[in-house]
């Protein structure tokens, strides 16, 4: 063979060899690095991928690649160097660790069963549409430091006075009384609960005596009351899935705890015992 036919052929061996892998010939065990003799495997990083937050996942995929093999590269390092040192609480940590791995799965296939488009339109239903609207209230109020200017007020009410105007000359809550003691709409939930109690007690059109709350003694008046209007399902659709994710979990956390053989042994045990680090040599 001559000399210019054995330069070739050893140049195309060199192209060959150095030519990128191809997807169709690659499997989870493909070894994309090696750390000290200890492989680094694509599938360890589609895993790492996979566990990435998603905003991390959007990444261009060179930039994601290089990325994590040369984070995998520096853990293996790294962990190499830690597992000489391995300590009994690593050992713990990891047995640890390892459960809270798998019953997180478990957990999270429950949470995703658990959303289907009739599971959400029966919650949605049930807690929306077939239920009794919830009350929404307009008021208005006159806020003073002590019982006595309250009930003063109160009476100038009663012989006549104009709420709007005493509001803004007398309210300690300067955001309202300019407004004339308006408070807007507002519903159940979103006021401290002795003034939504007097509210809620009030005939529309009514003016309340002397309500006490920890921001003083209010003057209530109800300007009007009318029905909450009930959401789209597009509106509450995050709420609604995050209810019913919450309520598959509980379920399959009953189901599988009720289900193990679960034999405990903790009678007499100090709880303080849990304290005591010199047991696993810390």
């Amino acid at each position: 063979m001559s000399k210019s036919a054995k330069f070739l052929g050893a140049a195309l061996l060199a192209l060959t060899l150095a030519s990128p892998l191809r997807a169709a010939d690659m499997t989870a065990e493909t070894v994309l690095a090696t750390v000290n003799g200890e492989d680094i495997t694509l599938g360890q990083m589609i895993a790492a991928r996979k566990a990435l937050p998603e905003q991390y996942q959007q990444l261009p995929d060179d930039v994601l690649f290089k990325g994590l093999l040369e984070q995998l590269i520096q853990q293996t390092a790294m962990a190499q160097v830690g597992e000489k040192n391995k300590t009994q609480l690593d050992d713990l940590n990891m047995v640890n660790q390892k459960r809270a791995y798998f019953s997180g799965g478990v957990l999270e296939a429950a949470a995703q069963a658990g959303v289907s488009e009739e599971a959400l339109k029966k919650a949605y239903d049930d807690k929306y549409a077939k239920a009794v609207p919830a009350k929404e209230y307009d008021a208005s109020h006159i806020l003073v430091k002590t019982e006595e200017e309250a009930k003063a007020i109160k009476a100038e009410l009663d012989k006549g006075g104009d709420f709007a105007a005493i509001a803004k000359e007398k309210s300690e809550d300067k955001g309202t009384a300019a407004n004339g003691g308006s408070l807007g709409w507002f519903s159940v939930g979103m006021m401290v609960k002795p003034f939504e109690d007097a509210v809620v007690a009030l005939e529309k059109g009514k003016t309340s005596e002397p309500v006490k709350s920890d921001f003083g003694w209010h003057i209530i008046h109800l300007n009007d009351v009318r029905d909450a209007a009930v959401p789209k399902l597009e509106d509450v659709k995050a709420e609604l899935e995050g209810d019913l994710r919450q309520k598959a979990v509980e379920a399959k956390v009953k189901e599988l705890t009720d289900a193990a053989k679960v034999e405990k042994k903790d009678e007499g045990v100090d709880p303080a015992i849990l304290k005591n680090l010199a047991l696993i040599g810390q």
